[in-house]
């Protein structure tokens, strides 16, 4: 998969394509199934596939402060993108500027004369240019215009709730792990470097790598979740019993993602690690004095153990 920086990044010679666009921020499984049909229609056509993305997300320049959780960092993305088998992954850095382009400017410059677009798929709620001005239906009347198709991306849904990345992150917020991995997939992670910690695990019996997160990262609640840690780029996976919260037994003030490995003696300061979150265990407890909070804690490995398959 190509990757570019921006839409002038085409290179001479581009031929037509299929083009997505959106934010995609999870990839979840209606994401996986508008990019999925963006691929397949491409490939009927004969032309190449491309994913239209922005950096940082618009919430962010548009209503500063306002940034949602993270579900999946740009890099990523561009793996969950690359393995659905796009042929282009064009990431738009969206700038103050570009946020002022106007709906037809934004048709025009990137749809028609940079990717010369054939075909445009997006969803029903699919909004663009300056003010968010621009609708499906314009979409359509602009693409008679300028000579491309508009095709509107698959809805999935399950119990008639739609996934969205709104509601995944409800659910990643709630702690209901599960229902998030439902909706995606795949086990919500979380990506980061292990940084040293106050070691009180350690001294506990229960040694555990501290991770430090993108500060728009979608944590789950506090609470304790059975998972996994994934070293060097997900090809160890190791099993975890894994912490979110304050450490309100110690008068704890800072939130903090704290993994204990099952059956783990190595080093992991300084990696760049990811977590995968499987099952929800229990919510955050405060306990009156270390002996009821390592009895807690024995109990939480045990469950983790049960829950992952490890003996």
């Amino acid at each position: 998969m190509q990757r570019w920086r921006g839409y002038d990044a085409t290179p001479d010679g581009w031929g037509r394509s299929v083009v997505t666009i959106g934010v995609f921020d999870g990839v979840h499984r209606g994401h996986q199934a508008t990019i999925g049909h963006t691929v397949a229609r491409a490939r009927e056509l004969g032309v190449r596939s491309v994913v239209v993305t922005f950096d940082p997300h618009p919430a962010e320049v548009v209503r500063p402060g306002s940034h949602p959780a993270v579900l999946t960092e740009l890099g990523r993305k561009a793996e969950l993108v690359e393995a659905l088998g796009v042929d282009v992954l064009c990431v738009v850095p969206f700038t103050p500027e570009f946020s002022r382009l106007p709906a037809e400017a934004f048709v025009h410059d990137i749809l028609v004369e940079h990717l010369h677009a054939t075909l445009v798929v997006v969803g029903e709620n699919f909004r663009f240019g300056h003010r968010a001005a621009g609708d499906v239906a314009l979409l359509e009347r602009l693409g008679r215009t300028f000579g491309f198709a508009v095709e509107d991306a698959p809805l999935v849904a399950e119990d008639s709730t739609v996934f969205s990345s709104t509601y995944v992150r409800a659910r990643v917020d709630s702690g209901d792990v599960a229902a998030a991995a439902a909706a995606l997939g795949r086990p919500h992670r979380l990506e980061g470097v292990v940084v040293l910690g106050d070691q009180r695990g350690r001294e506990l019996g229960f040694p555990t790598a501290n991770l430090l997160c993108h500060p728009h990262a979608a944590v789950p609640a506090d609470g304790v979740y059975a998972g996994w840690l994934l070293r060097k780029e997900g090809r160890e996976r190791l099993p975890a019993a894994i912490s979110v919260g304050t450490n309100p037994t110690f008068s704890g003030r800072e939130r903090r993602v704290e993994a204990h490995v099952l059956d783990f003696s190595g080093d992991l300061y300084g990696e760049r690690v990811a977590l995968d979150f499987v099952a929800h265990l229990r919510g955050q407890v405060r306990f009156d004095g270390v002996e009821p909070l390592i009895a807690q804690m024995n109990q939480d490995v045990g469950l983790a153990r049960r829950i992952l398959g490890i003996a």
